[in-house]
């Protein structure tokens, strides 16, 4: 599988180059040259495998030959080593909870699976790689702890200083050994850009190896399609639509279940949901895209002005609003529908959802409400744990929340953060005299 840059001034990559370097020499984003198709027949199979198998079968079809068969296995069973499971809330609307792995977000699926594939190939140089990621809330801890002791290999997280919560700061800034956090005086579209910036300064390239883990990288992208399979391997109902919601962002875990339906996957709609920063949203309605810097909301991974991942959704359906239209739904919830759904969802259900999740429900409710479908099944991607969000969940339920046992030990460490500017010529800087040392 060869890949090109959303940009298309820069050579074809292998999947190694791709993964290795994160960003196209031209700045672009990495998309595959065509996208693999599944027969009919191996969705009628799916429940015959196992969650890693069909990793296993989706990553071969893009690795290829690069990655020998029982490496590539080798690297998906030790990434993906904890379940996705297909919770009902109702006999048509189910939850997807993909905050079962160390760091309690879905970024886990991906930070682990790029952490051991860069592993593997980096293994075979002489030189040491630097990764840049920018994170906005679950991103960084997911990548620090994916990454966290992998030799060769040095890890930069940039976060916006004030807008991450407490406990997901505790979980990227409580690390040692390769990984540094980069306390940034700025927002998420701050550290995105300066990550953006390092990558295309062609002087800095040629003394550092930089890559990313940001969903930028294809990479990242790449696990983020196997729940999507899995998921649909649990649903009780398949003979009815299916609408699958993802609380959106950057853009990337709906870029996922986008090439997973291109994939042959038979998903009938996405419902994007997207908090008070509704860019997207807006771009959906109205086929203009404005960006503009992002707000602070209580759903902060998906606080994002001007998401990366855009050009990649772009490029999947030429450019043609229409057909974006007939996969991709997409509307908006502020803070105040935010955590009134959070507490209609548990009296509703039981259910305690997190803000991100909650953010989902009330816009797939809403494209529910419009779409008098009787035969359909709505799964809405949960993709943080509430004990991330002690202090939104508590508050609005008026009842205390488990803490799991891996997020309590983060909590007694000593926080370690290094502050910059959100100036690219400190960050530069500092990047270079850290090279010095």
């Amino acid at each position: 599988m060869k890949f090109y840059s959303t940009n298309r001034n820069s050579p074809l990559a292998t999947f190694e180059e791709a993964l290795m370097k994160g960003l196209a020499d031209d700045g672009g984003l990495y998309m595959p040259v065509s996208i693999p198709k599944f027969d009919k027949d191996f969705f009628g199979r799916l429940e015959e495998h196992s969650f890693q198998e069909i990793a296993l079968l989706i990553a071969q079809k893009f690795v290829e030959d690069e990655i020998e068969e029982d490496v590539l296995k080798r690297i998906i069973n030790g990434a993906i080593n904890f379940p996705a499971p297909v919770v009902p809330l109702d006999d048509k609307i189910s939850v997807l909870e993909l905050f079962h792995g160390p760091t309690l977000a879905f970024k886990d699926f991906g930070a682990r699976f790029m952490a051991k594939a860069m592993g593997h190939f980096i293994s075979k140089e002489s030189r040491e790689l630097n990764i840049l990621v920018a994170t906005s809330g679950d991103t960084g801890s997911a990548v620090a702890n994916g990454f966290y002791n992998t030799p060769g290999i040095n890890v930069f997280i940039l976060y916006p200083k004030g807008k991450v919560s407490h406990i997901q700061e505790m979980q990227l800034t409580t690390l040692d050994g390769n990984v540094t956090a980069l306390e940034i005086d700025g927002t998420f579209d701050d550290c995105q850009r300066l990550v953006k910036s390092a990558f295309v300064d062609t002087e800095l390239t040629k003394i550092l190896n930089l890559s990313s883990a940001n969903s930028i990288n294809f990479a990242r992208l790449l696990p983020q399609t196997f729940y999507y399979f899995e998921a649909y391997k649990q649903l009780e109902n398949k003979t009815g639509e299916i609408y699958f919601c993802v609380p959106s962002g950057n853009l990337g875990n709906l870029t996922a279940g986008l090439i997973a339906k291109e994939m042959g996957l038979p998903i009938t709609k996405f419902i994007s949901a997207t908090n008070a920063n509704t860019t997207f949203a807006e771009y959906i309605r109205s086929g203009r895209f404005v960006p503009r810097d992002s707000i602070l909301t209580l759903s902060n991974a998906m606080d994002v002005g001007s998401p990366s991942n855009l050009t990649r959704i772009q490029l999947l359906y030429s450019d043609n609003m229409e057909l974006m239209r007939e996969s991709i739904y997409s509307d908006s919830a502020d803070d105040n529908l935010t955590v009134d759904t959070i507490r209609r969802v548990y009296e509703n259900y039981k259910y305690v959802i997190d803000p991100h999740g909650a953010v989902g429900y009330y816009v797939m409710k809403k494209f529910l409400s419009t779409h008098q479908t009787k035969n359909y099944s709505a799964v809405l991607l949960e993709t943080a744990h509430p004990a991330k969000f002690l202090n939104v969940v508590e508050k609005e339920l008026n009842k205390k929340i488990e803490i799991p046992e891996r997020l309590k030990n983060c909590m007694s460490k000593e926080k370690r953060s290094v502050s910059i500017s959100s100036d690219y010529k400190e960050f530069r800087s500092y990047l270079l005299d850290r090279k010095q040392k």
